[in-house]
């Protein structure tokens, strides 16, 4: 990851541009199924940023991208397409996991790049399902991590 790349919390004011990313991500990958608007994802990012959820990764103040945990659990894990592959994310996830003796998330099967970096990430698989309680209705992954003793 570049030296000048910050990590801290998100503002009220970024919920625009990460509901924005968020959405373009999904959109990107398309397979996916997106039920929701960009103003409903703007309006669910904003509520994440509300309730202290939300870490963004900025250069020069721009967000290149954010993950959002709620006490053990990440909710979100996205980035703007021209920064994936330069360990933004990993930090990402190593600042997620400062001060926690575990996390979990779910990942869709088909994701394949988020699963290798999970993987990569010290996550293991923990259950799969066939997706009918996610919004996707698609097979999903619950990985786990766990830090190691000593």
């Amino acid at each position: 990851m570049p030296a000048d790349i910050e990590i801290g919390p998100a503002r009220v004011l970024d919920a625009g541009r990460l509901g924005a990313l968020m959405s373009g991500a999904i959109a990107r990958l398309g397979w996916m199924p997106h039920p929701h608007s960009r103003a409903e994802d703007i309006h669910f990012v904003g509520q994440m940023i509300d309730a202290g959820w939300v870490r963004v990764a900025r250069w020069e103040d721009e967000p290149l991208g954010f993950l959002a945990i709620r006490e053990e659990e990440v909710q979100a894990l996205y980035l703007l397409p021209e920064v994936q592959g330069r360990g933004i994310a990993r930090a990402l996830m190593e600042d997620a996991k400062k001060g926690r003796e575990r996390l979990g998330l779910w990942c869709m099967q088909r994701n394949a790049r988020a699963v290798r970096f999970y993987r990569k990430a010290g996550f293991v698989e923990a259950r799969r399902t066939d997706g009918v309680a996610n919004d996707a209705g698609l097979p999903d992954l619950r990985f786990e991590w766990q830090r190691k003793a000593g």
